[in-house]
């Protein structure tokens, strides 16, 4: 089926079009907050974060990616329906060479984060990773006013640290957890390098994070390169 973003394809290429909400005056003084919890792992791995109003889905998609510990280092989407919305669609980033084999994802740097997360409760699947396959639970959590000297996004509470990079998902996670618990183990060593010797599963400290400048990453993962 046909949708908006199919005149993105050109023959010279996908066009790329990074889109800001504008904002009515009365709304620029609030901000979204979202809960996000990494699935399948207990104890939980989570965040709360509060991000503008007028965030498209590849600013939260960052905001997410900052907050979790991630790298970026791979393909993402949201799966999403919002309030009153037909159908759930896939947000995040398409197909380049529109190839028809693989379910549409929509660009999320088109697409405001209140065009679906449209009512407090609204919930999205944040899929990071397809080989690992990390899947989020990304909930809308309220409308809040912005306090006065903050910089958005921000983090305001979490606990436990993101898995490493490439681990292997969540069966790959539960097998590094086992290996670094015993010292006797024959992988010892080698998952404490490979991991990194200052990493411990339990530790969080959101006054520690920061945000990278979404637009400038999005120049440099799609515009720098081509």
């Amino acid at each position: 089926m046909a949708s908006r973003f199919d005149k993105n394809y050109t023959e010279k290429g996908y066009l790329m079009k990074y889109a800001k909400l504008p904002l009515h005056s009365s709304l620029k003084s609030q901000v979204l907050q979202f809960y996000i919890a990494l699935r399948g792992i207990e104890p939980k791995i989570w965040r709360r974060i509060q991000v503008p109003l007028d965030y498209n889905f590849w600013d939260l998609h960052v905001a997410i990616q900052d907050a979790m510990g991630w790298q970026d280092y791979h393909l993402h989407h949201f799966e999403i329906k919002g309030k009153g919305k037909g159908k759930e669609v896939r947000i995040g980033i398409p197909d380049f060479e529109g190839s028809g084999e693989l379910p549409e994802v929509f660009p999320g740097w088109e697409i405001a984060v209140i065009a679906y997360f449209n009512a407090l409760g609204v919930e999205a699947v944040y899929e990071y990773d397809y080989g690992d396959g990390w899947l989020h639970t990304v909930k809308l959590e309220g409308y809040i006013f912005r306090e006065k000297g903050i910089k958005y996004p921000i983090c305001i509470d979490g606990k436990n640290a993101c898995p490493p990079e490439d681990c292997g998902g969540v069966d790959g996670y539960y097998n590094l957890i086992q290996v670094l618990s015993d010292p006797n183990h024959e992988d010892y060593e080698d998952m404490t390098i490979w991991a990194g010797k200052d990493w411990d599963p339990k530790q969080f400290d959101p006054a520690r994070l920061t945000f990278d400048n979404s637009y400038k990453r999005w120049e440099h993962a799609f515009l720098d390169r081509k």
